[in-house]
């Protein structure tokens, strides 16, 4: 499997995130939407940078279960109820992404929202994998 993250010069730079990725491998994992629930099924966590936390974690524990890692993220969607506190804390959530997922970054996207399955939600994470 590999994973070629493109990023055009004539584009803005891609700074936690990539233009495009060209995909190439055997096996798509498609990971649901994840928010920041607990193993009870309860949401956790204050804050948007608390609750992204949560969502990437649950999120990677997905991936993982489908024997992927990290660098296997191919497309990644965040939706969030408050796209403004979202810039806000950008270079938090940042930090948060590094240190979870590191820096081969997937093509991505923020969507607004107006709320989530749960009302106490901030945040939720899907994405798409390419595994060997």
């Amino acid at each position: 499997m590999s994973l070629e993250r493109i990023n055009p010069a004539e584009l803005s730079p891609a700074t936690g995130f990539s233009h495009a990725v060209a995909a190439t491998g055997t096996r798509l994992v498609f990971l649901a939407g994840q928010t920041a629930l607990d193993g009870a099924g309860k949401v956790v966590g204050e804050s948007l940078p608390e609750q992204f936390e949560i969502a990437l974690t649950n999120l990677l524990t997905a991936l993982a279960a489908a024997g992927g890692t990290p660098a296997d993220l191919a497309r990644v969607t965040v939706y969030a109820v408050d796209v403004a506190a979202y810039r806000t804390h950008a270079a938090e959530l940042g930090r948060i992404w590094r240190r979870s997922a590191g820096r081969d970054y997937p093509a991505m996207a923020v969507i607004g929202v107006a709320r989530l399955w749960d009302d106490q939600a901030l945040v939720e994470l899907d994405g798409v994998a390419v595994l060997p």
